[in-house]
Formats: C-alpha cells, structure tokens, sequence
C-alpha cells in the first residue's frame, strides 16, 4: 500500500530527486516546478508517495474554485520514478488518491486532465472509471472526471 505524505524538509530531497523516463518529460512538469507553483497558489496541495519507507512518487491535488460547479477537486499531477515504474504503482496511486481526495474534501467527484499524446495515462485513468467531460483544459487537455456513489451524508462536488 502507498502512503499520502506531506512534502516537508524531511521528504523534499526525495522528491526533488524523482524523475520519470525521458519520453514522458513532457507530460508532467518536474517535481521542481511543482513546488514552486504550490508555494504560489494556495490551491495546490503536494504529497510525497512512499511506498515501504522509500519515497517513488510524487502528486499535486487540490480545490479549486469553478465558476459553474461551485468547486471542484482536482487531481492535478502524478508521477511515479523511472525506477519504480512498471510495477502497479500508478494504479495504486491513483486509487490511494481518489480515496484520499473524497475523504479529506467530501467530495464524489474528481477531476484532473492529461496532456495530448500521454496514451498510457488515458488508458489507465479509463480503465478505473475517469470519463471525459467534453472540456479542456488549457483549450488542448482533456478533462476528466470520475464519478462514484454517494453514500449517506456525502453530497456531490456538484451543485
């Protein structure tokens, strides 16, 4: 099982050393970058994935504001290191994730978007329910969403 970390002074070298394969460096910015836009907008939210006490992953997710569903909860980048890809890491995280975004902000759905050309990532997020919405993102990324049920007390991100 895949830990959700906080990106702290403890585990920012680890993830500042994440990398992934170079025919996928233009499909997520680097960790780098990430940083520096989550200390610029207090949206994005970074997490470290520790996998047996070994960091190889990293994520970036938040709440934003949408001015026709009120909010929506993004899962805005994810990436597992070259080293530790090929294993089931990025299903499990996406999983880890999704359950952790619909815990922490009450919320069914979720939404991220993937970058034109990334087939693999497409295929994964299809295979664990993400549809698109028939936006983009940007005018060129896909929008996704995944949908689950409600239980008891919870209510859609949707209004």
């Amino acid at each position: 099982m895949l830990d959700i970390l906080p990106v702290t002074a403890e585990t920012r070298p680890a993830v500042l050393a994440l990398e992934v394969r170079p025919e996928q460096r233009g499909f997520v910015e680097p960790v780098a970058q990430c940083l520096k836009e989550a200390e610029s907008c207090r949206f994005f939210v970074p997490a470290a994935l520790q996998l047996d006490k070994q960091i190889v992953g990293f994520a970036m997710y938040g709440e934003f504001p949408n001015e026709k569903l009120g909010r929506w909860v993004w899962l805005d980048r994810l990436l597992i290191d070259r080293r530790w890809q090929g294993r089931g890491l990025g299903r499990a995280a996406v999983r880890e994730l999704t359950a952790h975004l619909r815990s922490f902000y009450n919320c069914d759905d979720i939404y991220l978007s993937v970058i034109e050309g990334n087939a693999r990532a497409l295929a994964l997020y299809h295979s664990l329910g993400f549809r698109e919405t028939g936006e983009k993102y940007a005018g060129r990324e896909p929008i996704l969403r995944l949908r689950g049920p409600l239980t008891e007390g919870e209510t859609p991100c949707e209004s």
